[in-house]
């Protein structure tokens, strides 16, 4: 459940290997290979809890003994990675959604305003009938989230969800000012924003982490 200075629909995991995979995440001596294992591992959690109020509908099986009823999604799934951080989660939870589509949107940040331009848009035309879960491992201005969000409900989009590893209380405003009908899922909320708009204490650059492109 979310902490109670936060808004209803932001919800904090609060299981205990979310922690521990975070802090591995967090940690810089933690090198690519085990980031990723561990940004993958933290990335099913999530999504298992952003997923576990879907809508189903009945559907009968034969087991090997009798019928029975069970059930299976009634809308399709739609994964939005913000490029290119947001490629490591997608990645990490199609296996557990079936035949989930894939849009993507690229985002690049102005280091100097630090507020993103928009650089790729495609998605699946199926928007509109979907559930569609927007990842990006880092909250932080909360722009390039909110920006997103706000093409996808373009496109038709009307069921967003939105996973993130870590989140800013900057961040979690601005999407929240702009989109308060999106739920937001994520491990953490950290203190602040320092002066680069990066996630105080946070876990430095996902995308360059994961990918091992540091610079040297």
């Amino acid at each position: 459940m979310p902490a109670p200075s936060l808004p209803r629909n932001v919800t904090v995991i609060a299981h205990a290997l979310a922690r521990v995979k975070l802090t591995r995440l967090r940690d810089e001596r933690t090198p690519p290979r085990e980031f990723r294992r561990n940004a993958q591992e933290l990335a099913v959690l999530l999504a298992f809890a952003a997923t576990q109020d879907l809508a189903t509908s009945p559907e009968k099986v034969r087991t090997p003994l009798a019928e029975t009823t069970g059930a299976k999604l009634a809308r399709p799934i739609v994964v939005v990675p913000i490029l290119r951080a947001g490629l490591g989660i997608c990645d990490a939870i199609l296996p557990f959604l079936g035949d989930a589509a894939v849009g993507h949107i690229g985002m690049r940040r102005d280091e100097s305003t630090h507020l993103p331009t928009s650089y790729y848009f495609n998605a699946p035309t199926q928007l509109a009938e979907a559930d569609v879960l927007v990842v990006d491992p880092m909250l932080a201005t909360g722009h390039s989230g909110a920006d997103a969000i706000t093409k996808l409900k373009q496109a038709g989009a009307r069921s967003i969800r939105f996973i993130c590893f870590l989140a800013a209380p900057e961040g979690i405003a601005h999407l929240c000012t702009q989109h308060p009908d999106v739920a937001i899922f994520t491990s953490a909320v950290d203190e602040r924003l320092d002066e680069r708009a990066y996630i105080f204490p946070g876990l430095g650059d996902a995308g360059d982490r994961y990918f091992g492109t540091l610079p040297v």
